[in-house]
């Protein structure tokens, strides 16, 4: 039996207070997506680099598409945020534990609804931190510097 993941707060205040870049899974050029409207709030409010993975790679708000993970060229990623079905979120983290050397990845995020605790277990035993099944906007009032 896999234990239950429990977030933690402080990881989560690290994450969101940290200048690194952003990869996000499922970000295309669809405005009515919640991927496109977190990650412009990653971007023009939080001054986070960003990263579009989707299968047909797009730009999105001025950042770089790539069609998956391991497309993206060599460079230091903070955190890989998943915004793709619990049924499908496996396949990207093993996707992120196979280049989390190669792109220093140092945190996958899986979103609100995004459940997938054998996964969230593979990361932890690769040596990535992991959040999951909640949103960095909805967490960043809650994590404030010096909460």
């Amino acid at each position: 039996m896999t234990l239950r993941h429990r977030n933690d707060p402080d990881l989560i205040r690290e994450l969101l207070h940290d200048p690194g870049t952003w990869v996000v899974v499922g970000l295309s050029t669809n405005a009515a997506r919640p991927a496109y409207g977190i990650a412009r709030w990653l971007k023009f409010e939080q001054r986070k680099g960003l990263i579009a993975v989707h299968p047909r790679a797009e730009s999105v708000h001025g950042a770089p598409g790539y069609p998956s993970i391991s497309d993206i060229p060599d460079q230091d990623i903070k955190v890989v945020d998943c915004f793709v079905n619990s049924e499908h979120v496996g396949a990207v983290v093993d996707e992120v534990i196979a280049n989390k050397d190669r792109l220093q990845i140092d945190a996958i995020w899986l979103q609100l609804g995004v459940v997938d605790e054998e996964a969230a277990a593979r990361a932890r035993a690769a040596g990535l931190d992991v959040v999951m099944d909640t949103c960095p906007k909805i967490e960043y009032p809650r994590v404030r510097p010096g909460d």
